[in-house]
């Protein structure tokens, strides 16, 4: 009672609490709005689910002898996560110094690059890799670009917002001093923002190497290549093995990646 008591002390007017409880039914109006937008149906959900147990009892056992010709389709897709996070970072500097506010020269400078950094980011890589699978044609390459382009947005959006977050006094200090914009960044923006990069940076690899590996299912190598070919050929204990596979590697690389953020920022 002592809670109900709190939550109706009257110390909200009633004019709130119309606002807020009209704003809870419009949420639940849209939520329900939604769900049947999608075709929610947790009938739908349990009819299907024997479909699921058939498809798991068939990819049981996972078949170990697929093993070896999985070898270098998983360092092809670590291949791709290395070079694309490399790309989209070296393309992302110089982006965000001209979309950080506090360094862009010009107002309507930092508006058009924070604009580009959207439309990079707001493409998902599946269709970036789409569009340079027919440029560039089938392989790894296509997947390095795709990484590149998509991830330049999103990190060029980090390092920006890092450097907007920066405290002003050493920026001001040099500046004052007559300091070239080069020895700004050097001395009063880098070793603020380094570590916010790297744990950025290798929290983009994670993702990479996931994205990786759905990439290939489109032609743009890696082992989501091997995944796809065996789900088409019915060989779904080949698929498992995939699966454990990937499951693998990226839980290895997020472990890595967690403990390199880790020493990062404590360091």
């Amino acid at each position: 009672m002592s809670g109900w008591r709190l939550l109706w002390d009257g110390s909200w007017p009633a004019a709130r609490w119309v606002k807020w409880t009209l704003a809870l039914l419009l949420g639940l109006a849209v939520l329900v709005w939604s769900a049947r937008g999608v075709n929610l149906s947790l009938r739908e959900l349990l009819r299907g689910l024997p479909w699921v147990a058939d498809l798991l009892s068939r990819m049981l056992p996972p078949n170990p002898a697929f093993l070896p010709r999985l070898a270098k389709p998983v360092l092809e897709t670590v291949q791709i996560a290395l070079w694309g996070t490399l790309l989209s970072m070296l393309m992302a500097l110089p982006l965000c110094l001209l979309a950080a506010r506090n360094l862009s020269p010009h107002p309507a400078l930092y508006h058009l690059t924070r604009q580009a950094l959207n439309a990079l980011r707001g493409i998902n890589e599946f269709v970036f890799a789409l569009i340079f699978v027919a440029a560039v044609g089938l392989g790894p390459f296509a997947g390095v670009l795709s990484l590149a382009i998509h991830g330049a947005g999103l990190l060029g959006k980090f390092y920006a917002d890092a450097i907007e977050e920066i405290d002003a006094g050493p920026l001001e200090a040099l500046r004052a001093t007559g300091a070239r914009p080069l020895q700004v960044f050097v001395f009063a923006v880098l070793p603020q923002v380094i570590p916010a990069w790297i744990a950025a940076t290798l929290y983009r690899f994670e993702v990479n190497l996931r994205a990786a590996t759905i990439l290939g299912m489109i032609g743009a190598g890696g082992i989501g290549f091997e995944l796809y070919s065996s789900m088409k050929l019915f060989q779904y204990q080949d698929t498992a093995t995939c699966v454990l596979v990937i499951l693998a590697m990226v839980m290895t690389a997020d472990y890595l990646s967690s403990r390199l953020r880790a020493r990062v920022l404590a360091g």
